[in-house]
């Protein structure tokens, strides 16, 4: 198991960027594959960005991609979402997601749908003033 904390949240001009992190701690970190959602009132979780167990493949929704850019650092047990060029419409609490990676299996299958995901931080809000 494993659990999940969200920061780097805040206010921000359109335009400008943040970073978030995710610190997990619990079972292994590189034993999950990461991911970050993204959830406004009344819509569903919106998927963004999912990074492999190693780090060495990324996957982005269309909406991000060019912008933002997902990263993890495994021996400081952390995953990164560095957002630029924010515009209003990204404007929503952002959460972090692991996906434990089967034993033995090292491919990777990029996972959009939110029910793929065991485990979830609590969320940071971010919000993109025009």
């Amino acid at each position: 198991q494993v659990q999940l904390v969200e920061s780097g949240g805040g206010l921000v001009q359109a335009g400008g960027s943040l970073r978030l992190s995710c610190a997990a701690s619990g079972r292994t970190f590189s034993s999950y594959h990461m991911a970050w959602f993204r959830q406004t009132p009344g819509k569903e979780r919106e998927f963004v960005a999912a990074i492999s167990w190693s780090g060495g493949r990324t996957y982005y929704a269309d909406s991000v991609k060019g912008r933002f850019t997902i990263s993890r650092d495994n021996a400081q047990n952390t995953a990164y979402l560095q957002m630029n060029s924010l515009k209003p419409e990204d404007t929503a609490v952002y959460y972090c997601a692991a996906d434990a990676k089967p034993p033995g299996i090292s491919t990777w299958f990029p996972q959009v749908a939110s029910y793929k995901y065991e485990y979830w931080g609590q969320g940071t809000q971010v919000t993109v003033s025009s």
